[in-house]
């Protein structure tokens, strides 16, 4: 090689190398999560966990809990707080085989546009909402029931909406605003104009009905839960060796409910009851080991509750099958 050649090859490649530099590669976008539902096999059950989106709560809302300690047990979970404390909204579509169930129904568009992907998810998972013959509600909170209809129209045609008689007569009852507090009326009339809006469609059909304690709904068995509000009814289904219970509200956090159970949160109508309704459950479910179903528990909110103790809880996630 010359010494002309040698030199342009030279600086041929200090340009080429230049140019590079100067010119970095496109930043690669980062894609979005994609976790819209989880199909559980429970004996001859296929229970297809749906997530509606994920909420942050103040650490402020839990009562008789320092601020600093709630921090503390996050901090123990590695959990970020950067928006509060983190909380799923699930609801659960059953396939017994002969019915398709669905338990709970997210908040629709009744707290904004980062929840309301049941119906979507439902839809990705293979089913078609007018296959839903049966809704079961565990309460009557817009985040809960809000999921069954857009605009006056139902999101399930074909489906019967079930909830209990006590809880309908505590949101629907004309009269029962008179023994709201004063401080707290008003957010009590806005839950149950959602509320109202939500189940119009099926009671102008005749498709929305109440039950007491004794009853079971397509194999379903109705518990009383109450405490979260006055109402609050969870479901027990069996099949084979394994029982699910779908335990709606009775508890809001896997952290700082599991470490500390007798913590009540703001959203609970009647702390004490539903501190003594948690109690109650998690010392069942950790002695029996059934598969619990929450509605906010993390994604997709089926496991199981452990005790060593019988004073502190633990949450295990279901582990993942494909």
């Amino acid at each position: 090689m010359n010494k002309y050649i040698a030199a342009t090859f030279i600086c041929t490649s200090l340009i080429s190398h230049a140019a590079f530099a100067t010119s970095p590669p496109a930043p690669i976008q980062q894609q979005k999560q994609v976790s819209g539902y989880y199909q559980y096999q429970a004996g001859d059950v296929q229970i297809t966990a749906l997530l509606d989106g994920t909420n942050f709560m103040s650490p402020k809302l839990f009562q008789n809990t320092p601020e600093k300690e709630v921090h503390d047990i996050l901090k123990k979970y590695a959990a970020d707080q950067s928006k509060g404390v983190q909380t799923s909204i699930n609801a659960f579509l059953v396939n017994t085989g002969h019915s398709l169930v669905l338990v709970d129904s997210g908040a629709a568009s009744c707290f904004g546009a980062h929840l309301g992907s049941v119906l979507n998810n439902l839809k990705a998972s293979g089913y078609k909402p007018e296959q839903v013959d049966t809704i079961l509600l565990t309460h009557l909170h817009p985040d809960h029931v809000c999921g069954i209809s857009q605009n006056g129209v139902a999101n399930f045609p074909n489906a019967t909406v079930y909830v209990s008689n006590d809880e309908a007569n505590y949101w629907l009852n004309p009269k029962q605003v008179d023994q709201i507090p004063k401080d707290k009326q008003a957010g009590y009339v806005g839950t149950v104009e959602k509320i109202k809006q939500a189940i119009a469609p099926y009671q102008a059909k005749q498709r929305f009905k109440t039950y007491t304690l004794g009853g079971e709904i397509q194999g379903f068995k109705v518990m009383n839960t109450a405490g979260h509000t006055p109402g609050h009814f969870s479901y027990a289904l069996k099949s084979k060796d394994e029982t699910v219970v779908f335990i709606g509200d009775i508890v809001h956090s896997h952290t700082v409910q599991f470490d500390k159970p007798t913590t009540a949160i703001d959203y609970d109508i009647d702390p004490k009851k539903a501190v003594q309704t948690r109690l109650k459950q998690f010392a069942e479910y950790a002695k029996g080991g059934q598969t619990i179903a929450a509605p906010h528990l993390p994604f997709p909110g089926i496991g199981h509750i452990y005790s060593a103790d019988g004073k502190s809880y633990q949450w295990i996630p279901v582990h993942f099958k494909d």
